[in-house]
């Protein structure tokens, strides 16, 4: 019982460092990478596979790890991951249930399949020419759907090859290795739903920004452009400072968060012209002579 209960504990602190990262990292690469390896590490397993949903209703591949095979695709690795998205339908309509993880997305249940080459319900083809290509053996598969704040898979995990912490042979995932998954996948689903919410509203703040600039450039071909090239001007005259190896500029540096304000200043300049009349504004000349 002793055991039983420092493992428990062991899990509940893994599983809270690894929350605590989470919501530590703002990179969506960085991040999913983290999903993936924490997954792996909580549950001891050789591989780890993270999808995406996509709006055609498909699952994209996003990571792809196996350590056995030393293979490391996607994410941060800067390597593409040449396989076709998975359908969540087939053609007419009929949710595709042959795929685990297309399953697992359309269902929002977890899938935990102790041998891949008994599973009659799905369609491990794919998996057993893999195998047979490169000597792997795929046997036990944990695949987790992951929730969205409005209930909607936005991605999936799945697992791969549980490998005993004891025997280092591969075993099937365990109920508690399961319930450690589900728990990662709804902190992680949070986490990643949260820094798209964030990117999906700089874009919306930027794309207003640019239009009232735009607006602002086309109310006199003598300014046109103006607002535009500030912005560019002014993170090309921040670089050139952040380069300076002497001189008084020798300590200047800025980081990713500081040159996006910076940008976002540069676009913000002129937004008082958005009020001055046009007939100020169109005028080739200067502003006393317009009296």
């Amino acid at each position: 019982m002793p055991n039983s209960n420092s493992t428990a504990i062991e899990s509940i602190r893994a599983l809270s460092a690894v929350g605590i990262a989470l919501s530590a990292e703002k990179d969506e690469k960085c991040l999913l990478e983290l999903i993936v390896q924490s997954a792996k590490q909580l549950t001891n397993a050789d591989g780890g596979t993270f999808y995406s949903r996509t709006d055609d209703d498909e699952l994209r591949f996003e990571i792809m790890h196996t350590d056995t095979l030393g293979v490391h695709m996607g994410g941060t690795s800067g390597i593409p991951i040449d396989l076709p998205n998975v359908p969540l339908f087939d053609d007419n309509g009929q949710p595709n249930h042959k795929m685990v993880a297309a399953k697992a997305a359309v269902t929002g249940e977890t899938v935990n399949i102790r041998d891949a080459y008994n599973a009659p319900d799905f369609d491990f083809s794919g998996t057993r020419a893999f195998d047979e290509t490169t000597g792997y053996r795929s046997k036990s598969f944990l695949t987790v759907p992951l929730r969205n704040h409005e209930d909607e898979v936005i991605g999936v995990l799945q697992l791969i090859n549980a490998v005993s912490r004891n025997s280092g042979g591969l075993v099937p995932f365990s109920v508690a290795d399961q319930e450690l998954v589900m728990s990662l996948a709804s902190q992680a689903a949070t986490v990643l739903t949260k820094e798209r919410l964030i990117k999906e509203h700089r874009t919306l703040f930027e794309s207003f920004i640019e239009l009232i600039a735009a607006a602002i450039d086309d109310k006199s071909p003598y300014t046109g452009g103006h607002c535009r090239r500030v912005p560019e001007l002014t993170l090309m005259l921040a670089d050139a400072a952040a380069e300076t190896q002497y001189g008084p500029l020798k300590d200047f540096s800025m980081s990713e968060e500081d040159r996006y304000e910076l940008k976002i200043a540069g676009w913000l300049h002129d937004f008082g012209k958005v009020t001055t009349p046009e007939h100020v504004v169109d005028k080739s000349t200067k502003l006393e002579t317009i009296f």
